[in-house]
């Protein structure tokens, strides 16, 4: 049993610090400071972090149902 909770607690960390949440992360941090020094590159810049990496999420869903 302690092993299973050890790899169950291993996969929960790997998800969070996962390059994807990472990515989000990124592009969240650059909106929201774009946002609040109103500089426009920085808004735009965030705003394509976030779908870029949305679209790599919804990507690889899409590849690993097929196999």
């Amino acid at each position: 049993m302690d092993n299973e909770k050890e790899k169950q607690e291993i996969s929960l960390i790997g998800r969070i610090f996962s390059l994807e949440a990472l990515l989000i992360l990124m592009g969240l941090f650059s909106l929201l400071f774009g946002i609040i020094y109103r500089q426009g590159v920085q808004v735009i810049l965030g705003l394509a972090i976030i779908s870029g990496s949305i679209l790599l999420l919804f990507m690889r869903k899409k590849i690993w149902k097929k196999q």
